[in-house]
């Protein structure tokens, strides 16, 4: 029974019936904005679950492809997150001890330091912050304003991290020259100079040189650059390595700080323990969260010693000492690197992306996959649509096979995106007991971010579901299947 009060409805039910698990995304859309993105598209509620498994309330299971955005490397409620976590718990220990040292937190120091490229490790400090990912960009651009002087920053279209570009954009910030640019990010489906491959990444990374060398581009010298080495939800954009190796001269060569978003590209996810370091490129700063925590909200940025100011600190956030989360990713982090679980990711992600552009070969609708290790992505088109003009075509191939041509040999003319046939895509994917992401251009990409323990049988079967999905949006859509099995 349901009265008003105040105008607005007040539920009776009675306490055992509200809390049934079936009715929770009922009430959750009544208490909750629309802006539970992850709620809207993936109606399941999570009762249990286990490594690449969830388990929901209507006793189905469910392959997870989507890791919690990437926060979980060893997959759900793994032996040894839960082993640290219940040490900590049976310990006594704080469970919040602000920014004090702590054994805990000497512990995931320790290990975070271990893991980060050698010339960077040997100069680090590390700097804790709320556990938020905008959080984690904000401190980092404070510390370089406070490093170099100046307010600025450069970052690039397809950036993830939208709140914080909010906050750059607006107008009421208290510093009144703050400026933030965005620049053309390589890539070769849909490059923003229609050129593709090499050539487009040298345009790119000549247009950043412009912009910072001619005092009439409305920029000045900004106080540091931002880069994913690759973008997540800007679709599972690979940078080409040669261009992070141009864009670590630049900065060099001109007294910026090269910041480098790993939140989701780090502990192993693309390859390598930390994404940067398949070019072999040392950053200035490292801003680092999702898998750190191991499941639980952690954040810190990473920055070299010298840019370090006086300048006493400030009151820190309520939550940079998580005890739990500290335990939890010292754990992942240990776990990661001695089970060689990058290498792994390599070796299985390749194998994955070939057996993924086949899916081009037999459908029209799908106009690109792309990625790196176990960050991969699969782009919708409308195979009907014009392609754009003016595009000359890449090589068909990027820097290391990260990316390539999905239709050997054709002039890879992008199509239009088609966001109503990826959530199609994502809809059967999730009949079928496989839950993936959406990102990219109009969120038409289909992003697959397995975790790291992801056996070989199942990614076989994650394969035979994503491609049993495409094919039955495909047919129903009227998506152009060329040659459906």
């Amino acid at each position: 029974m349901k009265t008003v009060l105040g105008g607005a409805a007040a539920d009776h039910t009675a306490p055992a019936q509200r809390s049934t698990p079936e009715g929770a995304p009922r009430r959750q859309g009544a208490r909750e904005p629309a802006a539970r993105t992850y709620a809207r598209a993936l109606p399941i509620v999570p009762v249990r679950a286990r490594g690449l498994t969830i388990e929901g309330a209507d006793s189905r299971r469910y392959l997870d492809c989507l890791s919690g955005a990437g926060t979980l490397a060893l997959g759900h409620n793994h032996p040894v997150v839960l082993e640290a976590i219940r040490k900590v718990l049976d310990s006594g220990a704080p469970l919040n001890a602000l920014d004090m040292a702590t054994p805990v937190k000497d512990a995931f120091l320790d290990e975070l330091v271990r893991t980060l490229p050698p010339s960077l490790a040997e100069r680090a400090r590390v700097r804790f912050c709320g556990p938020a990912g905008s959080e984690a960009v904000e401190t980092a651009w404070a510390l370089a304003r406070a490093a170099t002087g100046r307010s600025g920053l450069l970052t690039f279209t397809g950036a993830g991290r939208g709140g914080t570009a909010g906050v750059l954009d607006d107008p009421s910030a208290n510093t009144r020259d703050t400026r933030m640019a965005r620049l053309p990010y390589p890539q070769d489906y849909r490059c923003p100079f229609g050129v593709g491959g090499e050539h487009g990444a040298d345009l790119s990374a000549r247009w950043t040189a412009s912009l910072l060398d001619d005092p009439g581009s409305g920029m000045p010298l900004p106080a540091g650059i931002l880069i994913e080495p690759v973008q997540g939800e800007g679709g599972v954009i690979p940078a080409p390595d040669s261009w992070l190796r141009r864009m670590r001269q630049l900065t060099s060569d001109r007294s910026v700080p090269l910041i480098v978003d790993e939140m989701q590209t780090g502990v192993g996810r693309t390859g390598a323990f930390w994404a940067v370091e398949h070019s072999g490129v040392t950053p200035d700063v490292m801003v680092l969260s999702n898998a750190i925590g191991g499941s639980l909200p952690l954040a810190v940025v990473v920055y070299r010693d010298d840019l370090v100011t006086r300048e006493p600190g400030t009151p820190a956030d309520a939550f940079p000492g998580n005890q739990l989360a500290m335990a939890a990713g010292t754990a992942t982090l240990a776990h990661v690197r001695e089970n060689a679980l990058a290498d792994r990711a390599a070796t299985l992600g390749a194998r994955l992306l070939s057996q993924l552009r086949q899916l081009a070969s037999d459908f029209g609708c799908v106009g690109d996959v792309r990625g790196r290790g176990l960050m991969i992505g699969v782009e919708l088109v409308d195979p009907d649509g014009e392609g754009e003009p003016g595009f000359t075509g890449g090589t068909g191939t990027a820097e290391g096979g990260v990316a390539a041509s999905v239709v050997p040999g054709s002039e890879r003319r992008p199509l239009p995106a088609a966001p109503e046939l990826a959530s199609a895509v994502q809809r059967e994917c999730l009949r079928r007991g496989l839950i993936v992401g959406l990102g990219g251009p109009h969120a038409s990409v289909v992003q697959l971010l397995p975790p790291l323990t992801i056996t070989d049988e199942q990614a076989a079967a994650v394969l035979d579901r994503l491609t049993d999905a495409v094919r039955a949006a495909a047919r129903c859509r009227g998506g152009g299947a060329a040659a459906a099995p």
